[in-house]
């Protein structure tokens, strides 16, 4: 008569998998804030460029608001204070938009901050082998991985593009000031100004996520023996 090996309470039934653990978002966001202060001079200069790239949109932006703010006010005087600035206005126009050129100087900084950022992002990948090795032999998923990831890049780009956008429209009303003295801040519709920021704070966020996201499905998908082998 053979005797079984009582089966410890905790263990799984024959055949299933035990539960696996999931580390909390609060612990994922812990461990990003820490990574991004270690390697804090990296990620400024990661941040930098979409920082510059924000700003760019949110002067655009903000500066067309106080153009448009100007018009607002029906004064003949102001119109051609305008035009006489620079300002393409059509016979009762009342608003003007940004101007193609703008437009595609403004799409390819923002192409440029992506580039920026992938690039920028891969050589973290590759700096961070052993560490995501070594973090998949103790059990991390691919999920977890690409999460911690996300974010970092969540952190930055949220930083980054705050900075940005408040910069920016810091620097549209100064050189709105300067242009067209204090009317430019008195007949300013404020809230397109905020519509204006909000906007360059999103794509700021946007920018930095889609930036991110091919080098955290490179790292993810890393398998950690290869991670471990790689010699720096």
């Amino acid at each position: 008569m053979t005797s079984k090996a009582p089966r410890h309470p905790r263990a799984a039934p024959p055949g299933q998998i035990r539960r696996q653990v999931v580390l909390p978002l609060g612990k994922s966001v812990q461990i990003a804030f820490t990574s991004i202060r270690v390697r804090f001079f990296r990620s400024l200069i990661t941040t930098m460029s979409l920082v510059l790239a924000v700003a760019f949109l949110s002067y655009v932006n903000v500066t067309t608001d106080a153009v448009n703010g100007l018009l607002a006010t029906g004064d003949p005087a102001w119109r051609q204070v305008l035009e006489n600035s620079g300002y393409d206005l059509a016979p009762g126009a009342a608003g003007v938009g940004s101007s193609p050129k703008q437009r595609w100087i403004v799409g390819l900084s923002l192409l440029v901050c992506v580039v920026g950022i992938v690039n920028a992002q891969l050589m973290a990948v590759t700096e961070r082998f052993r560490e995501i090795g070594t973090m998949k032999c103790l059990g991390a998923l691919d999920r977890f991985i690409l999460r911690l990831f996300l974010l970092e890049a969540g952190m930055q780009g949220l930083a980054g593009a705050l900075a940005g956008a408040l910069a920016g429209a810091a620097g549209a009303l100064a050189a709105g000031m300067l242009q067209f003295g204090g009317a430019a801040l008195r007949c300013l519709p404020w809230g397109s100004v905020g519509v204006s920021v909000a906007a360059s704070l999103a794509v700021g966020c946007f920018l930095s996520l889609l930036g991110v996201l091919y080098p955290a499905l490179v790292a993810a998908r890393m398998q950690p023996v290869e991670a471990m082998r790689v010699e720096h």
